[in-house]
């Protein structure tokens, strides 16, 4: 794991950064241009077995010539650790030997409500919302990080 400073300077020229927005049940998905300005929602993995997700990330990962990943680290509103927190560093240490790609963890606090509120102001319907809610949580916590990469 890496500091966000340190992310930009790990990446080659060309190379781009994925949010990772991890869940129980998906993985939310977003990636950056090249020119680590904006995110985009990607897509959202369904969560089967850690081995089986760790494949189809990796493959994401090469298809889209990634150099670093940005997880949403969900943070207590009372800046405690719990479970999920606890869930995701697991989950960032053991994808850790199959993946060499620096990682940095990125407060995603409120983001899911922020996106939901965006859904919801744009009329999506309930059905529509549970499919894009997880890659577009992603795109706002990487978008988070992009922003602090450009004051750094």
């Amino acid at each position: 794991m890496t500091g966000i400073a340190d992310l930009r300077a790990r990446l080659a020229p060309g190379q781009r950064l994925l949010g990772l927005d991890l869940g129980t049940k998906t993985i939310g998905l977003a990636l950056c241009d090249v020119s680590l300005t904006v995110a985009s929602p990607l897509e959202t993995i369904r969560r089967v077995k850690f081995k089986a997700d760790v494949e189809q990330l990796l493959t994401i990962i090469a298809r889209h010539d990634v150099g670093g990943l940005v997880v949403g680290l969900p943070i207590n509103m009372d800046n405690t650790e719990g479970p999920r927190v606890q869930s995701t560093r697991a989950f960032v240490r053991n994808l850790a030997p199959l993946c060499p790609l620096p990682v940095a963890f990125w407060d995603e606090r409120l983001s899911t409500a922020a996106v939901t509120r965006t859904l919801l102001e744009a009329d999506a319907s309930r059905k529509r919302r549970g499919e894009v809610v997880d890659k577009m949580a992603a795109a706002y916590i990487l978008q988070g990080a992009l922003e602090r990469l450009r004051y750094l």
